[in-house]
Order: structure tokens, then C-alpha cells, then sequence
């Protein structure tokens, strides 16, 4: 019996009476069977209720800014956490340790598709994660709007380990506001098929776009859309072959489901979780402090004043794929409880002004 068949057994004996009929003892249809399902598993991924709009968010981060402080005692405590759930030091990358020649791995995006090992895609590998850890201070630059005109660049370089989202720009004109250092910069195949045509035609403009990270890690989910494994491969060799400065990092499947997992249980309902979400996750477990810039998905800043979506642009991303304003509940009460320092305010006041 389907289980929503099996659920007609709970019902009381005294809301049978008040019904005054019985449920007839037959099976559902098979189609019924799985539409049952389909909807229940539809609530369970969507389940109804109503999340505070822009407006009511803005007001509410406005009304509860205070001064901050590090808790040292919740970063180790949620560290613990994500070490329990995900194991970033082992997971976040995949290494010949972690994904042995023969192992076969699902794909974190799609349910039917699983891929072994060979030796060619092995080949590829660190032996073990490079990351020296842990990591000191860290900092997780976004590409939200609300970084344009900070003056945030000098307080970002100031850390010792920054990890950006999705081959941002960093040219002279936005130096000032998010810096120039990059250790680790996140590459989404997608990106790869939109500006640069899949490296199939010339990849000198890529190669040129990849020189301002210079020695940093370009951490690409090459396993977690069947769609997304040949172009990520194609950054590889298009790096290994020229000799460039960067190294290529593939993000372990079994650590971005369980990323996943970890969101979902706090109350985050969405197709798929933000990179940032996702790198902001992963600093929280490989580093001793982070801090945080540009994670602030909506249209106006502290001032509700109109910005951009992006520092650089004003793309706006497809509906209903993330959920961005979720996931800044979850990023805003960890700063709240200071696990660590999400960064709103302009860091040099003077930055307001533009200059001449």
C-alpha cells in the first residue's frame, strides 16, 4: 500500500463518526499512487510559508545593527558542526585520498547520473587537499551591488586568505572597492559556456581574463551537472597547457550534497544552493575567522538607496533557481551571534564620493 494509503489507517475512530463514511479498502491507482508522492515530495522541497519581503528585511537589518563581536565559543561550536556534516579539510576538494581510481560518485545536481573514476580523470587530482590549515583570517568577497563605493578593497587584501565567486572583474576601476587579492575563485561551467563559448573557438581571451587572479585556485563544480563535466575539464588542460599560474580544484560532489543537506535542515528551500552560500560554508569550516562582503541580494543598500544587483552590473539572476533572501537570514543571524562578520556599511566613509 502507497503511503498515502497507509496514512488513511491513523484516522480516528471518532473523526470516522464525524465524517459518517469509511474509507473503501481498495488501492489507490498507480497514477495516483505517484502523484501522492510527487506532491508530497513537492512540499517537502517548497513547503508553504510566507518569508518576509525586501522591505521588512532591509527595516529588520536595520533595526538590530549593533556593534559587533566575535564569538569565539559559536565559530568553534558551528566549525564543529560543519566538520560533523561536510569534513571540508578532507572533502571540499576532490584528491587521489578522497576519490580513489574506480570509485564511483552520483552528481550533486542530478538524480539519475553517476560517473567512475579512470585513470585519466584521476590523473587530475592533488594527492590531498593544498590548502594549508587551518586557514587564519579569511575573507569571502560576493558580487552584490552593496560593494560598489565601499571603499572595501584595502580591509579585504588585509586578510590572509580570500575566496571570490564566479570570475568577478577585477580591473583598476573597482580595485578600491573589492580589492585585488584572490587565493580562491569559484569557475561555474555555465560561466564558461556564456563568456567564453565553451573554449571551443580561441581561448586566448580566457587565458588573458585569468592572469589578474594570478597563483589562486579556480574551484569549479565539474561533478555536479552531467553538462558541466566537459567544460570544466576544458579549463584544465586550457590552463595546464600554457603553463598559467592558476591550478584547477574540482569541488567534491559528496561535500557540496552535504552542504546541501546541512542548508535544507536549517530551513532553506531552494533548487540549489548560491556559490557563495556554498564558499561561505566551506570558509566556515577551513578558517579560524571570516568575514564577508557583497552578500546582500536586494535593490537598495543601508540607506535604501537604489544599487545595482552586482558591483559591476545589474544582471539580475534567474527567478525561483536560488533563494537568496533565505540564504541571508541564515548568513545575517550568524553574524548576529558572531560566527562571523558580514560586512554592510561602506569601510572608508570617504569611498562615497566619487572621484574626479
Amino acid at each position: 500500500m502507497s503511503p498515502c494509503g497507509r496514512a488513511r489507517r491513523h484516522t480516528s475512530r471518532g473523526a470516522m463518526a464525524v465524517l459518517g463514511w469509511k474509507f473503501p479498502r481498495t488501492r489507490l491507482p498507480v497514477g495516483a499512487s505517484a502523484l501522492c508522492v510527487v506532491v508530497l515530495y513537492w512540499l517537502y522541497i517548497f513547503p508553504v510559508y510566507r518569508l518576509p519581503n525586501e522591505k521588512e528585511i532591509v527595516q529588520g537589518v536595520l533595526a538590530q545593527r549593533t556593534a559587533w563581536r566575535r564569538n569565539q565559543t559559536a565559530a568553534k561550536l558551528f566549525r564543529k558542526q560543519m566538520e560533523d556534516c561536510c569534513d571540508p579539510a578532507h572533502l571540499f576538494a576532490m584528491t587521489k585520498t578522497n576519490s580513489p581510481m574506480g570509485k564511483s560518485l552520483w552528481y550533486d545536481g542530478e538524480f539519475l547520473y553517476s560517473f567512475t573514476i579512470d585513470n585519466s580523470t584521476y590523473s587530475l587530482f592533488p594527492q590531498a587537499t593544498p590548502l594549508q590549515l587551518p586557514l587564519k583570517k579569511c575573507a569571502v568577497v560576493g558580487n552584490g551591488g552593496i560593494l560598489k563605493m565601499s571603499g572595501c578593497g584595502r580591509q579585504i587584501n588585509e586578510a590572509n586568505f580570500v575566496m571570490r565567486c564566479n570570475l568577478p572583474p577585477l580591473s583598476s576601476e573597482y580595485i578600491r572597492d573589492v580589492g585585488s587579492k584572490t587565493q580562491l575563485v569559484t569557475a561555474n561551467p555555465s560561466i564558461i559556456r556564456q563568456r567564453f563559448q565553451n573554449l571551443l573557438w580561441s581561448r586566448k581571451m580566457f587565458v588573458d581574463n585569468m592572469k589578474i587572479y594570478n597563483h589562486s585556485y579556480i574551484y569549479m563544480p565539474a561533478f555536479s551537472m552531467k553538462t558541466g563535466t566537459e567544460p570544466s575539464l576544458r579549463v584544465y588542460y586550457t590552463l595546464k597547457d600554457v603553463g598559467a599560474n592558476q591550478t584547477v580544484l574540482f569541488a567534491n560532489p559528496n561535500f557540496l550534497r552535504s552542504i546541501g543537506k546541512f542548508w535544507k535542515n536549517r530551513g532553506i528551500h531552494a533548487k540549489r544552493l548560491s556559490t557563495g552560500l556554498f564558499l561561505v560554508s566551506a570558509a566556515l569550516g577551513l578558517c579560524e575567522e571570516v568575514s564577508i562582503y557583497g552578500f546582500w541580494p536586494f535593490s537598495v543598500n543601508m540607506q535604501e538607496e537604489p544599487i545595482s544587483h552586482h558591483y559591476y552590473d545589474n544582471v539580475l539572476p534567474y527567478s525561483g533557481f536560488h533563494a537568496m533572501p533565505e540564504e541571508f537570514l541564515q548568513l545575517w543571524y550568524l553574524h548576529k551571534t558572531g560566527v562571523l562578520r558580514m560586512q554592510l556599511d561602506p569601510c572608508e566613509e570617504s569611498s562615497l564620493q566619487p572621484t574626479s
